[in-house]
């Protein structure tokens, strides 16, 4: 079985020590949900998971190999949408989402087309991308999920911009991922936590650490 886990993490940023003493532990099919005050690091901590920010102490550990070491590995592994959208507004949305699905061929993903008609945007697959709604934007970075399938998705505010439809849709996503033995880590400010569904409190690190 697939372990994704963190121990005795420290992250400072400027002078400020955000978190530290900081362990979390995923196997093949769970979902950490990240919670705290702004501030409290939640995105910090994911980008540390993702491999973009390096911990000042501790270590990111995928099975018995160390993140550090092999980061071109470890990227191809993941997916990281944070708080944009990476999508460029000249490009349609089928070419936006046809980007990724090339960066990352797989056999066992959903076609573009398919991606996108399960985030409920098929009928926008000719439009620029810059008339886009803030939602269907979301919408459209969160298809290449699927498009350019990976075992650890690392989500930050995933359902921002999203309606009540489009995040019950994006739950779904999240369970079959989760199914088919995939690893969710969502940051959320939201307080109610599905039941089987880990929870990390980031105010608890922060606390212990500036307190």
């Amino acid at each position: 079985m697939t372990t994704f886990t963190g121990s005795q993490l420290q992250c400072i940023r400027g002078e400020r020590t955000v978190f530290s003493g900081l362990d979390f532990a995923l196997h093949s099919g769970d979902a950490l949900i990240l919670q705290g005050a702004n501030g409290s690091g939640k995105s910090s901590l994911l980008r540390l998971m993702a491999g973009l920010l390096k911990p000042e102490s501790g270590s990111v550990m995928w099975g018995q190999e160390n993140t550090a070491d092999e980061p071109d590995a470890h990227g191809a592994r993941l997916h990281y949408v944070g708080h944009g959208n990476a999508v460029k507004p000249a490009l349609s949305v089928r070419e936006n989402l046809g980007f990724w699905a090339r960066l990352r061929p797989s056999q066992d993903g959903f076609g573009v087309d398919q991606a996108l008609a399960r985030f409920e945007i098929g009928h926008l697959a000719n439009l620029p991308a810059r008339y886009l709604s803030a939602g269907q934007t979301r919408r459209l970075a969160l298809a290449r999920l699927l498009a350019a399938p990976a075992p650890l998705w690392l989500l930050d505010e995933p359902a921002n911009a999203l309606d009540a439809r489009s995040t019950e849709i994006l739950a779904d996503v999240i369970g079959e991922h989760r199914a088919g033995g995939g690893m969710t880590v969502l940051a959320t400010h939201a307080r109610d936590i599905p039941g089987d569904m880990q929870s990390l409190s980031l105010d608890d690190f922060t606390a212990r650490t500036v307190s």
